[in-house]
């Protein structure tokens, strides 16, 4: 008798025929209490909307309104193989250095000068290429200065195909982070690259050294860059290292580095911005 009484009393608290409750309360109560909750849920959608909405009024689609600029960019290599800082391959096995040369003209592709000529303008050198807003009036898209492949030379792949790997002297090519608003160098003086045994024990084993553009210098007239919607066409410039007489059969650790008057090597985030390093090995048939 007690299990039907308490049966009944779930019937009667689900339901109540006599008060016409539901669960306890009544359909005006329950009207309310959704009504209530409808308000509530409308009123926060409604401040959440105008909070993106004011803050959005804040932002640039063409640069960032905040940054957190690095004072030091960091360089990166090509070609790099399996996302490893290792050059390694036997000049006698053509199959071993071939994506080293394949992974070089697709990097260089963009850069051909009939796209060059295209895209991008033919700037004045050894000055920054700076391109002011008018007050509110935004001058977008901002244009780009040409960098043409064939200033590489002979790490082109115009001259020479197989980028002096196939005859041991292969060619890398280096290319600083984008930084929006940096201006490297000071005083007219331009940032360049060197590059050197990265340990004493190799230091004779780096051998001569060649630079494609002269000095491996990155020149002012490609700064400051503006960012990637308000500078679409945008051709970062490259150095290329060309190794003539690395020591064979033998693993070289070689670091590269800028070098400007307002560009700190490291920082206490990247102990490595502003520089990389890479192991470069040639095999050769005993």
């Amino acid at each position: 008798m007690a299990k039907e009484g308490e049966k009944g009393e779930w019937k009667e608290f689900i339901w109540n025929p006599r008060t016409r409750e539901f669960l306890g309360r009544t359909a005006s109560s329950w009207g309310l209490i959704l009504l209530f909750y409808l308000i509530f849920y409308i009123f926060l959608a409604g401040l959440f909307a105008l909070t993106m909405y004011v803050m959005l009024q804040t932002l640039d689609d063409h640069k960032p309104t905040w940054q957190d600029r690095l004072s030091t960019p960091g360089m990166v290599i090509r070609p790099k193989a399996d996302e490893t800082f290792e050059i390694v391959y036997d000049i006698q096995k053509t199959e071993t250095w071939d994506l080293y040369a394949q992974a070089l003209d697709k990097f260089l592709a963009p850069y051909n000068n009939s796209i060059q000529v295209q895209k991008n303008d033919e700037c004045v050198p050894d000055q920054y290429y700076k391109q002011e807003d008018s007050g509110e009036v935004k001058n977008n898209p901002k244009r780009s200065c040409q960098f043409n492949r064939t200033m590489l030379e002979e790490c082109s792949g115009i001259y020479d195909q197989h980028y002096g790997y196939q005859e041991g002297k292969p060619c890398i090519i280096i290319k600083l982070n984008r930084v929006i608003g940096m201006l490297p160098g000071k005083n007219g003086n331009a940032p360049y690259v060197t590059c050197g045994a990265k340990v004493q024990e190799d230091t004779d084993k780096i051998g001569e050294l060649m630079y494609f553009p002269p000095n491996g210098t990155f020149n002012l007239m490609y700064y400051p860059y503006y960012g990637k919607k308000a500078q679409v066409n945008y051709s970062q410039p490259l150095v290329a290292i060309k190794f003539l007489n690395v020591t064979h059969n033998q693993d070289v650790n070689i670091e590269c580095k800028i070098n400007a008057d307002n560009i700190p090597i490291g920082s206490e985030r990247d102990k490595f911005a502003g520089r990389v390093s890479f192991k470069l090995r040639i095999n050769t048939k005993n």
